[in-house]
């Protein structure tokens, strides 16, 4: 039956297809490249590409080209939706081998500090928010609160590790004491944050939401995540020496895609959202040291990063409609409401550690940066219907102006020569 469904598209159901996928991985390429000449994250650009193609743009304008090339037939809006979901699951993936293992243990108590102010303060003014302004407008189709808090709280907390860790690259401070303990930060705070919103989606993914329930799912998002990470790397290293391992020797990417793969199965099977599954792996693979694993993370690295990741960025600037779901007063005060609590817990926080208003401030940017992350939240509260289309386009976009924001921050900051840190 599986294969009767696959051989009945037909051939003009196909062309529109694979036209889509053209268009959309032009596009994506085509602003990622342009946005990254003058300075501005890729990302934004790739999200732009969609954009045009969306129903902001050309849906707006020009409709019935709109409507021929994306919802000519149902099936077309599944298969795209497949290509979206690999390269979510990708991007995660990847993110999960740039994880950092390592910092100065002279920065301790100033990444101690950093991640206290950059993620407890705001994480605890975004779970409190609710009580203080009705997000019930903002709901999704599971109409569950508790996990919109939860969203809501990451949402005020989460820091882009991959835009950042661009940005830190493009104007070469990427090894900078600054930029470590940024990193490091950013990477301990993104795994916390990962979590609660493993958490939040295990919470609608229940059929009846209850104390036990919500228990029962902390416990096994907590225990998938001490397993994959302190169990799992001595089995998959005994698994990389038996003789009997046909698919390490018969293609090495292809292994270490099993694994992504493998445990974004056994997380969905255990109801943590896949895309936390697809991070663990990653985090997994990251550690493998062998010679032969890094030039693998390499070549499926750069095969994500050409296809199916700007494909799932360009399919979430294609989801926004700023015409029928786009609320610009609720943006502005989300935009000011997440960027001062992330900004006054970091100041505050490195303020105590004795830095100096100039650097505290550089490590309040930085920490505001949402980026990536914070448009893989949007998309994965959209998805699993925590929140409404409204407030997925509020969390893209204020993306969007905190990835930008610290790009022009930084530029500024070297062109006029001021100090990133003061040692």
């Amino acid at each position: 039956m599986v294969v009767d469904n696959l051989i009945t598209l037909s051939n003009m159901e196909l062309t529109r297809f694979f036209f889509a996928i053209v268009l959309l991985l032009i596009s994506a390429h085509s602003f990622g490249y342009l946005f990254q000449r003058f300075k501005i994250p890729k990302v934004i650009g790739e999200i732009v590409g969609g954009l045009i193609l969306g129903p902001s743009i050309l849906g707006f304008f020009f409709p019935e080209t709109y409507n021929w090339i994306f919802n000519a037939f149902p099936s077309e809006g599944k298969l795209i939706s497949v290509i979206y979901w690999f390269g979510l699951i990708l991007l995660m993936f990847i993110s999960g081998f740039e994880i950092q293992k390592s910092f100065n243990s002279g920065d301790k108590k100033t990444i101690f500090a950093l991640l206290v102010g950059a993620t407890l303060i705001p994480f605890l003014a975004g779970w409190f928010a609710p009580n203080f302004y009705d997000f019930s407008p903002f709901l999704g189709v599971k109409n569950n609160m508790l996990a919109l808090t939860i969203v809501i709280a990451i949402a005020v907390a989460v820091t882009s590790i991959p835009v950042i860790s661009r940005i830190f690259m493009d104007l070469k401070i990427i090894n900078t004491r600054f930029a470590k303990i940024v990193l490091a930060t950013a990477t301990i705070q993104d795994i916390i944050l990962w979590v609660a919103l493993a958490i939040a989606t295990g919470i609608v993914s229940a059929e009846a939401v209850s104390t036990s329930g919500i228990i029962f799912t902390v416990f096994i998002t907590l225990g998938f995540f001490f397993v994959a990470l302190l169990l799992m790397p001595k089995l998959i290293s005994f698994i990389n020496n038996l003789r009997i391992n046909v698919l390490i020797k018969s293609s090495v990417p292809g292994y270490i895609l099993f694994i992504c793969f493998f445990f974004a199965a056994i997380a969905s099977i255990l109801n943590v959202n896949i895309v936390f599954g697809a991070f663990l792996a990653g985090i997994l693979v990251g550690r493998l040291p062998n010679e032969k694993f890094e030039t693998a993370r390499t070549h499926i690295k750069e095969i994500s990063l050409a296809f199916f990741v700007p494909i799932y960025f360009a399919v979430v600037g294609l989801r926004l409609d700023l015409i029928h779901h786009f609320d610009l007063m609720f943006f502005l005060g989300f935009l000011a409401f997440t960027t001062a609590f992330a900004s006054i817990g970091t100041l505050i926080a490195a303020r105590l550690t004795k830095n100096d208003w100039l650097s505290s401030f550089n490590f309040a940017v930085a920490m505001n940066t949402r980026g990536g992350p914070g448009i893989v939240l949007a998309t994965i509260a959209f998805d699993v219907g925590i929140i409404n289309q409204t407030f997925f386009m509020t969390l893209v976009l204020t993306a969007i102006f905190t990835s930008l924001l610290a790009g022009y921050w930084f530029n500024h900051v070297l062109l006029k020569g001021w100090n990133l840190l003061k040692n």
